[in-house]
């Protein structure tokens, strides 16, 4: 999983609330168990119209906005059922960081094992970065030091310890548990000398 610490882009903004994990990656593209591909599907029934073209007023389809890394959002994101695709098709779209008031649980979740950062904000804080996101310019993230920075104005958020570490340092599930190799390891001689026929084939 990437490391996350810095991100600066120009956020896209998508005012929707309760957009579930079906709006962002629709049930017909979940055959796949590739993290990748998923991005060109990414909210596939709003970017695109009967005919598989391009709906010219969806946020993501203009530039520069189609090269968005970062994504506000209405409350309540990634509802729905708890397909860990949403965050794939995300990540393979391009975007990193995605800032909302809240979020369902199991997505919230998911975001982090992914290496998606998902800020929750208050809304009058959604307004004024949503109305900044309209002048096409930079913001940045700093999960350091736990701030999003637009113009001379700055935001800060909170987000649990054991997470932000896990984003700072690029740990996964399985990255958490090779960090415990050792111990594994250790466990399993204890095992081998106490109880040595479980071992027998």
């Amino acid at each position: 999983m990437q490391k996350f610490n810095t991100l600066k882009s120009i956020p896209a903004y998508l005012p929707i609330v309760n957009i579930d994990t079906d709006m962002i990656i629709p049930k017909q593209f979940l055959k796949t168990i590739k993290r990748t591909g998923l991005g060109k599907n990414l909210f596939f029934e709003m970017r695109y119209d009967d005919q598989g073209k391009e709906i010219d007023n969806f946020v993501l389809n203009n530039d520069p906005f189609n090269k968005s890394k970062i994504l506000i959002a209405g409350k309540n994101f990634g509802c729905g059922s708890s397909r860990e695709h949403a965050p794939w098709a995300l990540l393979d779209f391009g975007i990193t960081c995605v800032i909302s008031s809240s979020y369902a649980d199991i997505f919230y979740s998911n975001c982090f094992k992914n290496g998606i950062l998902p800020i929750i904000l208050e809304e009058e804080k959604i307004k004024e970065l949503s109305e900044y996101a309209t002048r096409k310019e930079e913001i940045s993230v700093d999960l350091n030091e736990q701030v999003i920075v637009y113009g001379n104005n700055e935001i800060k958020f909170e987000i649990d310890p054991f997470k932000k570490k896990c984003l700072l340092e690029g740990l996964d599930d399985i990255a958490l548990s090779l960090k415990k190799s050792d111990k594994i390891k250790t466990f399993e001689n204890n095992l081998k000398n106490q109880k040595p026929w479980i071992f027998n084939d």
